[in-house]
């Protein structure tokens, strides 16, 4: 089979995809349906932390498939979800955890969240920065400061605005009583590798403890030890009401989880969010053997 034109023909148009199939990996390396062998420089988009073929994954996924369950719904426990909820929660110094599939949906939650925190008082609006990226659904995609990704795509989601990244000013200039959040890449990934002034995030939260918001940190890129520490914000040391992460959390499988500090981890009730395959046995399986 001719892999790349078979591709070519049944997919939607979505990727400028090479005209390369992988077959199989080992460590940094990746191989493709010819034999040829490649150093691979993008790691699934942050993904691939660990690697391809590493034993400890391959194992731990071969334990978890042999027991069968391969999916069970969230209204139930399982061990494995228990244990990484568990994990995450002490290594991101957070106290609960929503789990779902995608950086995207873990800042979709974020944003349902956020406005049901305002609710009460009637706040909507929540703040994001220019330049920055939260991911491809449409809320995600709205808090998203790049004018090139909302293109042909309006009207987005309402009640969302942007600032100018590590200008306190500009955000201050910003905000009435009609914001509930601040949402914030502690290091800006698509917008150019740019860290957080320390000041800028002190100012941050310092603005939302005065006006009752929520800080909201997205880690989905910045996050699982890609600049030194397991999360980028824990350099700073200012800690966020909420936060979002995914990329290799999961070892390789769909995971990411929206983490919650203190007055925002008990805003969600039974029913007001939730997510089918978030919680998935073999990938939060992974998770713990990715966080060892």
């Amino acid at each position: 089979m001719d892999y790349v034109q078979t591709g070519k023909d049944n997919f939607m148009h979505t990727y400028a995809q090479l005209d390369v199939c992988f077959d199989h990996g080992k460590g940094c390396w990746l191989y493709d349906t010819e034999g040829k062998k490649y150093l691979d420089l993008v790691g699934g988009i942050a993904v691939n932390a660990l690697g391809y073929g590493n034993e400890k994954l391959i194992s731990t996924s071969e334990k978890v498939m042999k027991e069968g369950i391969f999916h069970i719904s969230n209204l139930y426990y399982n061990k494995y979800t228990v244990i990484a909820a568990e994990r995450l929660n002490k290594a991101a110094q957070s106290d609960r955890v929503f789990f779902a599939n995608s950086g995207a949906e873990a800042n979709e939650a974020a944003l349902k969240l956020s406005r049901k925190y305002g609710f009460v008082t009637g706040r909507t609006k929540v703040l994001s920065f220019e330049h920055s990226f939260h991911g491809r659904t449409y809320g995600a995609i709205t808090l998203t400061g790049q004018e090139k990704y909302h293109k042909g795509f309006a009207p987005m989601v309402p009640d969302i605005e942007y600032a100018t990244y590590n200008d306190l000013d500009s955000v201050k200039a910003k905000l009435d009583d009609s914001f509930i959040a601040i949402i914030v890449e502690p290091v800006q990934g698509e917008g150019g590798i740019i860290p957080a002034n320390k000041e800028f995030l002190e100012g941050l939260r310092k603005i939302c403890d005065e006006k009752d918001m929520l800080l909201i940190y997205d880690c989905v890129q910045c996050g699982m030890g890609r600049i030194g520490k397991l999360f980028a914000w824990q350099h700073y040391g200012v800690k966020p009401d909420l936060m979002s992460t995914a990329k290799a959390q999961g070892g390789g499988l769909p995971l990411s989880a929206l983490c919650g500090y203190g007055k925002a981890s008990g805003v969600f009730s039974p029913g007001d969010h939730a997510s089918t395959f978030g919680g998935n046995p073999v990938a939060y399986a992974l998770a713990i053997a990715a966080l060892d």
